[in-house]
């Protein structure tokens, strides 16, 4: 449902220039999918960003939302901040990949913006919760479904005490949330156990590395090879 934005994964015009298309040295593949889910307290919005700085070719996506900008948010940055008429408009229209509501405000994924950099050659991460990518998954089934969680609930128990952020209820509702929440980690293509956040993020890049070398991926590299 929500996917924060992050400085290390800059926003970019995705429209490129006529000579930029026709340029074979610009020429690019279509970018892949890439969608990241988790409890609380996982870890996946640090993978994220490990992982982002490394990848020069990946772009988190940025969310639309009703709610009113903080003073240190900008628009574009943390998310698109759109009124609420535009955005059930855009859902009449069916122009989110996914989204809710949160506190009385709308968050989602905007469609036309992810295929943009999609189209662009540009891999896009999508860090959501399990019903946005439940949603997301009717509508791009070739994309990477990665399933992040601790290495067990004692540790994660650590992680949220650590943060010192939630009361001891709701310390035990995120525990509770986030119990409930693994149990559908038999959704996803990948599980990755986040119990070294280093290890965590060069697992997710070996996967990313290792879908962009699957058969159905290269086909048409193959048959340029071949001249045909």
């Amino acid at each position: 449902m929500l996917n924060k934005s992050m400085s290390d994964c800059p926003v970019i015009n995705t429209e490129l220039k006529e000579e930029q298309l026709t340029e074979p040295f610009f020429e690019r593949e279509k970018g892949i999918l890439i969608v990241i889910s988790g409890p609380s307290c996982a870890g996946k919005g640090s993978v994220c960003k490990i992982i982002c700085r490394k990848n020069p070719d990946l772009r988190l996506s940025i969310s639309e939302t009703t709610r009113q900008p903080r003073n240190s948010e900008k628009h574009g940055r943390e998310y698109f901040y759109i009124s609420k008429e535009s955005f059930e408009e855009r859902i009449k229209k069916g122009q989110y990949l996914e989204y809710a509501t949160v506190y009385e405000n709308y968050y989602g994924t905007p469609k036309d913006y992810v295929e943009n950099l999609l189209e662009s050659g540009f891999d896009v991460i999508l860090e959501i919760d399990i019903q946005g990518a439940a949603k997301v998954r009717t509508n791009y089934k070739e994309g990477i479904y990665i399933f992040i969680v601790p290495p067990s609930m004692q540790e994660l128990r650590r992680r949220i005490e650590e943060r010192g952020t939630e009361s001891k209820e709701q310390m035990e509702m995120r525990l509770n949330c986030a119990y409930e929440e693994m149990k559908n980690a038999d959704d996803y293509s990948y599980i990755v156990i986040n119990d070294d956040l280093n290890d965590a993020a060069q697992r997710v890049q070996s996967i990313i590395t290792a879908e962009k070398c699957r058969t159905e991926r290269l086909k048409n590299k193959i048959e340029d090879i071949l001249g045909r």
